[in-house]
């Protein structure tokens, strides 16, 4: 019996266990908690010694964050390059023109592979649909760097598109997690069921 006062040396994961080159893991859903879970699978990934940059895409950089502020401190690197709240703002098109210059910062960040993870937070906020077909292109080009990259996101469209596997969180909580066929075509729970429904008839998948 092994002593669970040692650290393990070696993995024990059983053979039938394969390993991704690279993986896109979006966070989607109704309301809070999406971008906190992105945080926690960051602080895991700053743990295991990897380098990681974050993009936010909605967060001003006058605002004074604990995640930036905890994540800068275990030596993430940190751009918040937004401008606040989209539905709170009197000028659109500044956000708009803000989101452009975030999605630039972020086009030259990503394929420099100096990070082992990137979190993309909110990453469609205020972008339009010419840049999110460039965000599709890039993330698509991405998939077999060996990099890994996180997304916070409520588009759905996008969500399928891009990931490899979702999660679908409500009010702070993962109600199901899978892959985008899992999730969009057969989901398991009814509050994910419910959700999709609004979202289908909204038009907005």
């Amino acid at each position: 019996m092994s002593d669970p006062t040692t650290p393990p040396e070696e993995h024990a994961l059983p053979d039938r266990v394969r390993t991704a080159p690279s993986i896109v893991l979006v966070h989607t859903g109704d309301g809070k908690g999406k971008s906190t879970a992105a945080f926690g699978v960051m602080l895991r990934a700053l743990a295991r010694g990897w380098k990681v940059a974050v993009v936010q895409f909605l967060k001003s950089g006058d605002w004074n964050t604990g995640e930036e502020k905890l994540g800068c401190e275990l030596g993430a690197d940190w751009w918040s390059i937004g401008e606040g709240f989209t539905w709170d703002s009197a000028d659109l098109s500044r956000d708009e023109a803000t989101a452009r210059a975030a999605w630039a910062h972020a086009r030259a960040v990503i394929p420099a592979g100096r990070h082992r993870l990137v979190l993309l937070d909110e990453i469609t906020s205020a972008l339009d649909p010419q840049l999110i077909g460039e965000v599709l292109e890039l993330v698509r080009e991405l998939a077999t760097s060996g990099m890994t990259m996180i997304l916070a996101t409520h588009e759905m469209a996008f969500a399928r598109e891009v990931a490899d596997k979702v999660c679908f969180l409500d009010a702070g909580v993962i109600h199901e997690e899978g892959t985008p066929e899992e999730i969009f075509s057969s989901p398991r729970e009814e509050r994910t069921r419910e959700f999709l429904a609004r979202v289908l008839e909204a038009g907005r998948l």
